[in-house]
């Protein structure tokens, strides 16, 4: 191609693209922007993956899949947050992919496994989580925007997380593979539709929730401590993994009321601060 008619088939182009130097039409995209999105996609991957195990009727890989999504999508925001990484692309590609892992992926598991047997309302039960994993991921999105929260909000998550939603919701399933072995009865099906409705209200209620996204650093004096308490809860979670799952849950659970009056604390520290100042204003 001459350069005129180069010339020419620039001057087709949009003014907005024309007006580009050339090395900035073509940029080169550096790999720490890349590499979240490919843990992304691998957890998106792991969650389609948990729907095939569960229509094949091997539930427990289908479990097991999805908690390894939910570990996936933990480690793709913190390396982007890492590498400085952060983009617009990356977070809307995160909530796709956190939509089928953990709103579809559950959903499928728990209907397929049991909630079947109780068809229309199982069914039912199964649209109401996913909607509400839907709707907490929106709003999500929607708060990133917000620049005039306080700082503090930052340690809440606002309704359960969808990773956090996902794994409490396979409660049942953790209990049937246990040494409990609790088997599908009617009156438990039933129990478990009323419980997964719960969890979506939870979802998509405004509950606040601890988020371990702004943990600090360990003391020194506790290091020892930490690493010995971290490595006993993974061997336990390695060889009696359900039960420890089981336990984990009903944990997490009991702490919702602890999150909700730490940031009834923090409610009330920002109104008298706001009011101190509106009293040193007029005065």
């Amino acid at each position: 191609m001459t350069d005129s008619e180069l010339d020419d088939d620039l001057q087709d182009l949009p003014p907005r693209l024309e007006t580009l130097p050339r090395q900035r039409r073509f940029r080169k995209v550096p790999v720490r922007y890349i590499l979240p999105n490919l843990i992304t996609l691998v957890a998106l991957c792991l969650g389609l993956t948990a729907i095939r195990f569960a229509v094949e009727g091997r539930f427990e890989l289908a479990v097991l899949t999805i908690l390894a999504a939910a570990v996936f999508d933990g480690l793709d925001g913190r390396i982007a947050r890492a590498l400085q990484g952060t983009t617009k692309f990356g977070a809307e590609l995160d909530s796709l992919a956190d939509f089928v892992d953990f709103g579809v992926a559950p959903a499928l598991t728990l209907y397929l496994w049991s909630l079947s047997s109780i068809k229309s309302f199982g069914w039912f039960a199964a649209l109401v989580f996913a909607v509400a994993c839907a709707l907490r991921l929106a709003r999500f999105n929607v708060a990133l925007e917000d620049p005039d929260k306080p700082a503090w909000t930052s340690h809440f998550f606002t309704g359960m997380p969808a990773p956090a939603g996902a794994v409490v919701a396979m409660l049942p399933l953790y209990l049937h593979f246990s040494v409990l072995d609790l088997q599908n009865s009617r009156a438990w099906v039933v129990a478990q539709i009323v419980y997964l409705l719960i969890v979506a209200g939870l979802m998509a209620s405004r509950i606040p929730h601890f988020s371990a996204k702004n943990l600090g650093r360990v003391p020194r004096e506790n290091v020892i401590v930490v690493l010995f308490g971290v490595a006993t809860a993974l061997l336990l979670l390695a060889t009696f993994t359900m039960e420890m799952l089981a336990v984990m849950t009903v944990f997490y659970l009991c702490f919702i009321p602890f999150s909700i009056r730490r940031f009834r604390l923090y409610l009330q520290e920002d109104e008298r601060s706001h009011a101190a100042a509106a009293e040193l204003n007029s005065a």
